[in-house]
């Protein structure tokens, strides 16, 4: 009878993964439509199991609805975070929580009818619906978490399992899963008297099921559906806010977004992203009221310093340079690196006089740190606000850079803006 549970439970396992996994693979011709409802189909089934059936193994009772079906939905939907980002992932999640919720709303209406029986016999038992729909809602809470937590700690532990996968989706699951365990045997207690056996065994085969569902999922991966989609978009629907998007640190997100409209030697952001950046804030965001000031910088002298010094020397003095601008904006500033030794801040919000401000403390905090740290070396920087003196980002650009090069004329080592006495000085 134990073997013949057990068995049970591996067919269970496999014909549950091997239909969830096929709808994922088969999103990209039919959509996540059919994944998507699946899972959800599937949660009357996994809560009236888990609340009601059980079988008995050696290690103590447990629920095939809580062992295959539940362990299973919360593996899956980790998978599908894996081969997808946090805007698909968030759909099966929220629409588990928000039917569950109108399960329970719909029974506190439905119940004020008054009843016509069919027959003596077929009486309904609303005290099952009533129980049912909170131990669903209850479940739900509990998925909803623990999807979060399963994800978030399945990135945390990339840090340091990034080369163990098996490992690392084995411990998300098995503590994870821990964690429901506990809190739905708590609320199953209340509800039903359930004794501390359908906990002890619950929980042991939850473990069971978080390596045994890990095992598949390897194996998908690595046999099935070996690219990742995600990766081809990562920056897509970046606008959407909500936790998942909070608690979501994918590694290839990471390693993308740091190698996608960045430079690879300063790490501040390349001309590519500039142009994008700028294009999306005249689109939307400036005007008289939000202003959108561009410093366009260059590096005075920075050859001088490659020839006495060498290349990589230079280099370091790029990448050095770049972190004192940096740090001597506003946290709302943006850096660019336009190239060679020319350097461009975007600084939303900010208007002629204000610009200026902010442009003449860069220049100081080189000059300050010139001759220890950049060999001699200062900047030179033109400010150009939009909308006063542009309407779009090539005018706005070469404003800044036509009194960059003014500065240069004009001894190097100072800022030029409409604000500044030597362009007054040009005008006259």
């Amino acid at each position: 009878m134990v073997e013949k549970n057990i068995l049970l439970l591996f067919c269970e396992a496999g014909v549950y993964f091997a239909v969830m996994a096929g709808l994922l693979y088969g999103r990209r011709r039919f959509g996540i439509g059919l994944f998507v409802c699946a899972i959800g189909v599937m949660h009357f089934l996994e809560t009236y199991l888990a609340s009601f059936f059980y079988i008995q193994l050696p290690f103590g009772q447990l629920s095939p609805g809580s062992t295959v079906l539940f362990s299973g939905k919360l593996m899956m939907i980790l998978m599908l975070h894996i081969k997808e980002d946090a805007r698909i992932v968030r759909q099966p999640i929220y629409g588990l929580l928000i039917g569950n919720f109108l399960i329970v709303g719909l029974v506190m209406i439905l119940r004020n009818h008054t009843v016509a029986a069919l027959s003596p016999e077929r009486l309904p038992d609303l005290s099952f619906i009533d129980e049912m729909g909170w131990l669903m809602v209850w479940g739900t809470i509990l998925l909803f978490i623990d999807a979060i937590a399963i994800i978030l700690l399945y990135e945390r532990l990339g840090a340091w399992l990034r080369n163990l996968p098996f490992l690392r989706l084995s411990i998300s699951g098995a503590v994870v899963l821990s964690f429901d365990q506990i809190g739905f045997y708590t609320a199953l207690h209340f509800y039903s008297g359930a004794p501390f056996a359908a906990m002890l065994g619950g929980w042991a085969a939850k473990m069971g099921a978080a390596i045994v569902f890990s095992v598949l999922i390897m194996g998908y991966l690595r046999f099935v559906e070996r690219e990742t989609p995600a990766a081809d978009h990562p920056l897509k629907d970046r606008r959407t806010r909500d936790v998942f998007h909070t608690l979501t640190f994918r590694e290839r997100y990471e390693d993308l977004l740091q190698q996608t409209g960045r430079d690879t030697l300063t790490g501040v952001f390349n001309r590519r992203k500039l142009e994008y950046i700028t294009a999306r804030a005249f689109e939307r965001d400036v005007s008289p009221s939000q202003p959108l000031s561009l410093l366009a910088i260059d590096v005075d002298r920075f050859k001088t310093v490659n020839d006495q010094h060498g290349h990589k020397t230079g280099d370091d003095v790029l990448r050095q340079l770049a972190k004192t601008l940096s740090d001597a904006l506003r946290t709302e500033d943006h850096l660019f690196r336009f190239g060679g030794e020319e350097f461009v801040a975007i600084c939303p919000n900010l208007g002629p006089a204000a610009a200026a401000i902010v442009a003449e403390r860069l220049r100081a905090a080189v000059q300050q740190r010139s001759h220890e740290e950049f060999f001699g070396s200062t900047i030179s920087i033109g400010v150009a606000t939009a909308p006063m003196e542009a309407e779009n980002y090539d005018a706005l650009f070469v404003c800044a850079d036509e009194r960059l090069y003014a500065a240069k004329r004009h001894g190097r080592n100072r800022v030029v803006s409409a604000y500044s006495q030597l362009e007054e000085a040009e005008s006259a």
